[in-house]
């Protein structure tokens, strides 16, 4: 197993600064697990050149995991998924008047041979597309398996605490 490197091993793209507010999640989520990662903001629809070429040169620059936000129909996630063979993860972001539901379905289904694993709407989706990552991650460095596994347990205890805590 590897040494976690210093450099970015996820890239966090988002189709618009509009998205960034619930990215965030996604981007604190890293920082948590002291996983570094990029940020790009990139379109499908208004900067598709620039968004291939990012893509193209990601695993040269030794990102390992990408996740793309995206909200209205954006195919940002599947774009990105057609021009590499990384891991994608589309977070569908509830931004139109559908409440998020064009954005899940343009994010999840897509053809086969080009996944793009999807998690929820929204910023519970964009905090557990960084979980996931680290969880990808987790596989190659033990470091990060060993911050997901203290992460989960963490997670367990508060929960037991405020149930054990909890009054009506």
């Amino acid at each position: 197993m590897a040494k976690q490197p210093t450099t970015p091993l996820v890239a966090v793209v988002m189709g618009s600064t509009s998205d960034a507010e619930i990215m965030k999640g996604s981007m604190e989520q890293l920082k948590a697990l002291n996983i570094p990662y990029e940020v790009k903001i990139t379109s499908a629809h208004r900067t598709p050149d620039q968004t291939r070429e990012y893509v193209m040169t990601a695993m040269d620059r030794g990102i390992e995991v990408i996740i793309a936000g995206a909200g209205w129909s954006a195919h940002l996630a599947g774009v990105i998924a057609a021009h590499t063979t990384l891991p994608v993860i589309g977070v569908p972001i509830d931004s139109s008047v559908l409440q998020g539901m064009d954005a899940l379905l343009s994010t999840v289904q897509m053809p086969p041979g080009i996944p793009v694993a999807t998690v929820a709407i929204g910023k519970g989706g964009a905090k557990n597309a960084s979980i996931l990552a680290a969880q990808i991650l987790a596989l190659k460095y033990p470091d990060i398996a060993e911050r997901i596994k203290k992460f989960r347990e963490d997670l367990t205890k508060e929960a037991v605490e405020k149930g054990d805590n909890w009054k009506e």
